[in-house]
């Protein structure tokens, strides 16, 4: 069950129900310490099942469009392709992944707000039509390279909690709709819905409400013009909770069940990605380096030290960092706190420590302060809700080697799979292989395969 991340040939691992991810884990660790310590990722593709479960409880019938950069690994694509989910792709190499999964064309939309000509006309070539659009000057762009192209207008939200400049940058005013509609119409450009973007880190539902009525505002418009409009996009921001998604829910379904009721033939779309890959995948890195430093060089300003003034702080370099499955850290916050491997005691004294990326670059740093017990060269440390962000992305940082991935997926969820109406030859034939996948035996459970 080991492929690199850009490698389209690999393999899941069919678990019993004695088995864990920590047994996973616990396996991938002892098989590196013997082999070089290089990161990795362990990927449970059973929890995507899960959630496109969850999703279709909770949020049916809005249909998901994964975004593919969210997380581009073979296995996560091939699942959700499997399991009937969309693909909201941002470039040509993401089409082109895409359509190499048999995905029709109706079922990839073209998301970039800033398109290359040249993949607008890779899009048209094969068969993209559906595509965002904020501004005449990408409209007049999307004119010359694809003629048929069926275009969503993509309108601003005013999210009152958050950073107006950060939520502006992207998405057109309601006045400016009326402007690109007249450009469309001369140009001869179909325009056919209408996409909005609510942040995940938006605490205030109204941001939807002003959103879905927003939206109503823009259909009611093109009908002024003569467009037929039929898709509504509600974008992404689902963060993987099921509270928040039944949160969601509860605010938006009286709106679209007024606003686009089912006989109005508006299908209506959403974006999920981290929903779907966060939760999936575990990154484990190892430390390669280990410092003492002086206290009031490790702690940011405003934190005081803890315990006894003459305990040592520690700072530990590991084997992967922000050129690599960190580099979210360069933008927002870690989403995840470290925890250590090995076993320790529960009186175990903890110190002061921050984590930093092999580059010695400045802006290598993925911890700034947490407390761990004292660790040592060789030990290794694990993230979880690692699914999100640069897996599958090419690091431009030298010497740098991507983690290994290895997935797994219990009996359970397979069985899942089956019931969710895919059946196990198809699902077999078209999309993994699992050497030695009933009952394996505890001397070989773990085993990874070529």
């Amino acid at each position: 069950m080991k492929g690199f991340l850009e490698d389209a040939n690999y393999s899941i691992g069919l678990l019993d129900e004695g088995a864990t991810l920590a047994d996973v884990i616990d396996n991938c660790i002892y098989e590196h310490t013997h082999t070089g310590k290089r990161a990795f990722y362990v990927g449970d593709l059973g929890k995507l099942v899960k959630k496109n479960i969850q999703w279709q409880n909770v949020m049916a019938p809005i249909k998901p469009f994964y975004p593919v950069r969210c997380n581009s690994t073979p296995g996560v694509l091939e699942i959700l392709g499997t399991l009937g989910v969309g693909f909201a792709c941002f470039s040509k190499s993401e089409m082109a992944l895409v359509q190499d999964l048999g995905i029709s064309p109706e079922n990839i939309i073209y998301t970039n707000p800033c398109k290359q000509a040249s993949q607008i006309k890779y899009a048209a070539k094969a068969g993209i039509n559906i595509m965002t659009c904020d501004n005449d000057t990408e409209l007049k762009k999307i004119a010359r390279n694809h003629p048929n192209a069926k275009l969503l207008l993509h309108i601003a939200t005013e999210d009152i909690t958050a950073d107006e400049e950060v939520n502006m940058k992207l998405g057109t005013t309601l006045k400016n709709c009326r402007h690109l509609m007249e450009c469309a119409k001369e140009l001869g450009v179909q325009i056919v819905g209408v996409k909005f973007d609510v942040s995940g880190s938006c605490k205030e539902l109204q941001t939807y409400i002003h959103a879905i009525s927003d939206a109503r505002c823009v259909f009611d418009m093109a009908e002024e013009f003569g467009f037929k409009m039929n898709m509504l996009d509600i974008g992404g921001g689902f963060t993987g909770s099921e509270l928040q998604l039944e949160e969601v829910n509860h605010v938006i379904r009286p709106l679209l069940d007024v606003y686009f009721p089912k006989e109005s033939g508006v299908n209506v779309i959403a974006e999920p990605g981290c929903y779907y890959v966060s939760s999936a995948f575990t990154l484990a890195v190892n430390i390669i380096a280990k410092k003492t430093v002086e206290c009031d060089k490790l702690l940011p300003s405003g934190v005081e030290q803890t315990g006894n003034d003459d305990e040592p702080i520690f700072t530990y370099y590991i084997n992967d960092g922000v050129y690599g499955s960190f580099a979210s850290k360069l933008s927002e916050k870690l989403n995840t706190i470290p925890e250590v491997h090995k076993k320790y005691k529960e009186d175990e004294p903890l110190f002061a420590s921050s984590l930093w990326g092999p580059s010695c670059d400045e802006l290598d740093q993925i911890v700034e302060n947490c407390l761990l017990p004292e660790l040592s060269v060789g030990d290794w440390l694990l993230f979880d809700n690692m699914g999100s962000g640069t897996l599958g992305e090419q690091s431009t940082f030298n010497d740098y080697q991507r983690p290994l991935i290895y997935y797994m997926m219990s009996f359970s969820d397979w069985d899942e799979m089956q019931d969710a109406g895919i059946a196990s030859d198809t699902l077999m034939k078209n999309f993994f292989f699992v050497p030695s996948c009933i009952q394996l035996s505890p001397e070989d459970r773990f085993s990874t395969a070529a």
